[in-house]
Parts: structure tokens; sequence; C-alpha cells
């Protein structure tokens, strides 16, 4: 029989993936005063992304479950803010990166704002 959690572990992997991507990018970067503090701000947002969304799959209820699926977009929204503001100096490769990652928060806000429409609906 298929676990009823299924349908929401290709989510869970791509916000975790998300998770590890942010992290892999940072450990890349100058690691000066300003982009410290960035960076902290950053790893917090993008881990609670996915562990958001995998308490919301767990949910004791409706009401729980939007809340977190909420918590999870707006999570993926600050991860895009604070990837926005790190200094690469001029790193040309370390800006793909980011963008692809900025790309991907957006992205992620999309399915949660979906996600939230149908289970408000």
């Amino acid at each position: 029989m298929e676990n009823s959690n299924s349908k929401y572990s290709g989510l869970e992997e791509r916000t975790e993936k998300f998770s590890l991507s942010v992290r892999d990018f940072c450990s890349l970067l100058k690691k000066d005063i300003i982009n410290a503090e960035y960076i902290k701000q950053l790893i917090r947002s993008a881990g609670s992304v996915g562990s958001n969304y995998i308490e919301a799959n767990d949910s004791l209820g409706s009401k729980d479950k939007k809340m977190k699926i909420r918590i999870s977009k707006k999570e993926a929204k600050e991860s895009a803010y604070w990837l926005k503001h790190l200094l690469l100096y001029e790193r040309t490769d370390l800006e793909i990166t980011r963008q692809d990652l900025i790309s991907e928060a957006g992205q992620l806000v999309l399915i949660f704002a979906a996600i939230l429409r149908k289970l408000e609906s």
C-alpha cells in the first residue's frame, strides 16, 4: 500500500535540495562582517522552508497545516531576499548560482501559494 504522504515526498525532496544548495553556495562566499550576518539569516530561512513543509504534512489539523504552509512560503520569500543582499565581489560564477537559487525560491513561493489556495477552497 502506498504511503499517504507519498504525494508530498517530491516537494519535501525539492525543499531539502534547496536548503542544501543554499548551504553549499554559502560555503563558497567570502565570510566578511557583512556577509556573515546575511549568511546566518539565509541558512535559517532556507532550512525553514522544508522543515515547515514537513511539519505541515504531519499536522494535527487543517489550521495547523495552512499555518505551516504559510510559514514555508514566507521563508522562501525571505530566502530570496537574503540571497539578493549577499556580496559576491564580482564573482560571476557565484552570481549565476545566486540567480538560480533566487529563481528556485520564487518557484517555491508559487507552489506554496497554490497549495494554500487549494487548502482554502
